[in-house]
């Protein structure tokens, strides 16, 4: 496992997180014991970062990576969680003290520590970003030890690069894969210069770029991939990174001939994200141990030939761009 510097937080992570959504819902039935294998499987592989939400699950990923962390002892890797989409309804006006500092007490509570590595606004709603009071109210937060850092989990450019224009604003997390390339211009750019962390999540446009599903795919009901592909429940690009999955399907297989023989798809597509420096660290999810290990395992891909790249970007620009580059 390889490490970074984690923008202005002062700590060094391993460039492979563990993404904890999948272990909390959303993502068809994991058992708890498969979660906590998963987790185990990640830490023990070398990472040291873990994202998580308290939505995911309503709390279950935070008590369990919190329970985990108890059976392991010894220092506790980067925990970081995200707080505002418990907001019901949810809209800028729930992002004020009062709400902010109950979700963080919670989350407080469900990790079982007396101050957060990490709490980010969880994609809240553009208007935000544009609202100096919420980022005084997580200042306050860092003041009062409750929380070390904050960031934001973002859905478009527009706001990661708003959201940067606070000064404390430690990180940004963001959707960025071989189907998602837009951060990679100006928005990369302008975080790496503001030392700001970067999180990319959907690493893997949820599943389809381990090269293993097929029209005939079926997904279980809770799991988003089926109730989300519209943006039913929430941004739509949280779901196959927003791809129609037909067309999606049809670039896998352009992209399939590209990985070398010795890798997963899987582990090219988080190589292809590493490339990029301005990235801290990318969250690939896992429902077992054995997924877990095997993202890990990216760390140590060989670094990606230039023509490879090139070729990705034409595949991007000629079959993906037209349906997502214009929207996030």
């Amino acid at each position: 496992m390889n490490y970074r510097k984690f923008g202005k937080t002062g700590r060094t992570v391993s460039e492979v997180g563990f993404g904890a959504w999948a272990i909390g819902g959303a993502w068809g039935d994991v058992s708890e014991a498969d979660a906590r294998a998963a987790l185990h499987a990640a830490l023990d592989n070398g990472t040291t970062f873990i994202d998580t939400a308290d939505v995911y699950g309503d709390g279950r990923s935070e008590k369990i990576i919190a329970d985990v962390m108890k059976e392991r002892g010894g220092e506790r890797p980067f925990i970081a969680t995200k707080a505002g989409r418990r907001l019901d309804p949810h809209v800028s006006a729930g992002y004020n003290k009062q709400n902010l500092t109950a979700f963080v007490e919670r989350s407080l509570k469900n990790l079982a520590t007396d101050c957060l590595d990490l709490v980010q606004l969880h994609c809240p709603p553009t208007e935000v970003f544009y609202r100096p009071d919420v980022f005084e109210v997580m200042e306050d937060m860092v003041t009062d030890g409750k929380i070390r850092n904050y960031g934001v989990s973002v859905e478009k450019v527009e706001e990661g690069l708003k959201a940067i224009e606070y000064p404390g604003v430690a990180s940004v997390q963001i959707i960025y894969n071989i189907f998602r390339q837009r951060p990679s211009g100006l928005f990369f750019r302008e975080a790496k210069a503001k030392n700001v962390g970067v999180i990319v999540r959907v690493p893997l446009a949820s599943g389809l770029l381990t090269g293993k599903m097929t029209k005939d795919t079926a997904f279980a009901a809770d799991d988003h991939r089926a109730f989300n592909r519209n943006g039913e429940a929430f941004d739509k690009g949280e779901t196959f990174a927003g791809v129609p999955f037909d067309v999606a399907l049809e670039a896998v297989e352009e992209i399939r001939r590209l990985v070398p023989e010795n890798i997963t798809m899987a582990q090219f597509a988080l190589r292809w994200i590493l490339m990029e420096e301005a990235v801290g660290v990318v969250i690939p999810g896992a429902k077992n141990a054995e997924q877990a290990a095997a993202n890990a395992a990216a760390s140590d891909v060989a670094p990606l030939p230039s023509e490879v790249i090139g070729e990705l970007r034409t595949i991007y620009e000629q079959r993906i761009a037209p349906h997502v580059h214009h929207l996030w």
